[in-house]
């Protein structure tokens, strides 16, 4: 027997979603900023350079849920560090690295139930255990939905000591924060985990079997071949409408 296309597509799409959603998870890229610092350097005779001329130093700031990066422009000098602080207490990154967790976890969990579920090496597949995986994929993509709005609708105030400072750094007060890409990686991965959880969902709609022409009150699987009179065209039938 064929496998419903719905679930074989949660099947692909729930992965796929969990990929990505676990990729934005471990990468530092959740926002981001440049800092242009002013460096006073002291040249010597013969360079043609005045003593005490000032060098602008571009620095590119980034922070994610565990880990905050910093790079000068430019060149291979990178430094990352777990997230500490000010931003590491924030409330608001706390919730969003709990339900994170959780979603990834709740993902996990539905997609083993729906591989189980799916059974694509026999004839029949066990639809509630599909679809319950289904139903827990669709969780796990709504928490992170709201990590990811949450922490978007908040980005510029995480971890800031004096709110008045808008969304500067207060190490650094010409710093800008705007969303990097982990975000989108985030967004793209819970989607898919929604329409991939809905997908399987559909499980629950009870599967179509011909019914025996003997007997027109008896619902036949068939898989068992338990009715004689069924027709081999009557499966081809159940294995295209199931």
């Amino acid at each position: 027997m064929h496998t419903p296309a719905s679930m074989v597509m949660g099947i692909v799409f729930a992965p796929l979603g969990l990929v990505l959603v676990f990729t934005a998870a471990i990468t530092p890229q959740w926002r981001e900023g440049q800092a242009r610092l002013g460096m006073t350097g002291v040249k010597g005779q013969g360079v043609g350079v005045r003593s005490g001329a000032v060098e602008a130093l571009l620095l590119l700031c980034s922070d994610g849920l565990w880990e905050s990066c910093l790079q000068v422009e430019h060149s291979e000098l990178k430094q990352c560090w777990p997230v500490s602080g000010p931003y590491q207490r924030d409330p608001r990154v706390r919730l969003a690295q709990g339900l994170i967790l959780s979603s990834l976890f709740l993902c996990g969990t539905g997609i083993v139930l729906a591989c189980i579920g799916v059974r694509c090496w026999t004839d029949i597949p066990m639809r509630g255990v599909a679809a319950t995986g289904g139903l827990l994929v669709v969780t796990a993509g709504l928490l992170s939905l709201t990590a990811l709005g949450v922490y978007t609708h908040n980005l510029g105030k995480l971890g800031m000591a004096f709110p008045s400072q808008g969304i500067n750094y207060p190490r650094f007060p010409h710093l800008i924060l705007r969303p990097a890409g982990s975000l989108y990686f985030g967004w793209l991965g819970s989607c898919l985990q929604v329409v991939g959880g809905i997908a399987l969902m559909f499980s629950f709609k009870r599967a179509r079997y011909p019914t025996c022409p003997a007997c027109p009150e008896l619902t036949v699987c068939p898989a068992c071949r338990s009715c004689p009179e069924i027709t081999k065209h009557d499966t081809e039938v159940y294995e295209v409408s199931c």
